[in-house]
């Protein structure tokens, strides 16, 4: 999957290249999601984001249009995003909702998100859609974290 990582301090870098495994096409920046650092989401099917980057309803269309479909923020919260109007747009929400929050444990999680909505999966406890998708996997049943 094409991804753009937004936000991305020096520290987190190197261990997010290593969960990934080259498993996806990362594009890690440095610099927050906003109207002029947006255009780096263009041909990518998610974004990576953290509680720092405002995701309102505008930025979110923009996304959209981009051709975003997935959206993980690198937290447990999800004040910073627009939940309502992701829904509206059919934009796929993830969160980092485990116990590890480490760097480490943060990008195993959001790579274990991006692997999952790739296998056409719902990402279980991490979900934060405002969409019901417990058809496609029983959101009571959860992998514990790296597994």
């Amino acid at each position: 999957m094409k991804v753009v990582a937004y936000n991305i301090k020096p520290e987190e870098k190197e261990i997010l290249v290593l969960a990934n495994g080259k498993l996806h096409d990362l594009t890690l920046i440095c610099n927050e999601l906003n109207y002029s650092t947006v255009h780096y989401a263009i041909g990518k099917k998610a974004i990576i984001v953290s509680d720092d980057d405002i995701l309102d309803k505008n930025i979110l269309r923009e996304l959209k249009s981009l051709g975003v479909q997935y959206l993980i923020t690198r937290s447990i919260g999800t004040l910073h995003i627009d939940t309502e109007e992701a829904s509206l747009l059919n934009i796929k929400i993830a969160n980092t909702p485990y116990e590890n929050q480490t760097i480490e444990g943060v990008a195993r999680q959001t790579i274990r998100n991006l692997n999952l909505w790739e296998n056409g999966k719902c990402v279980g406890r991490a979900c934060c859609c405002a969409n019901d998708c417990a058809a496609l996997e029983d959101k009571s049943k959860h992998l514990k974290d790296g597994e």
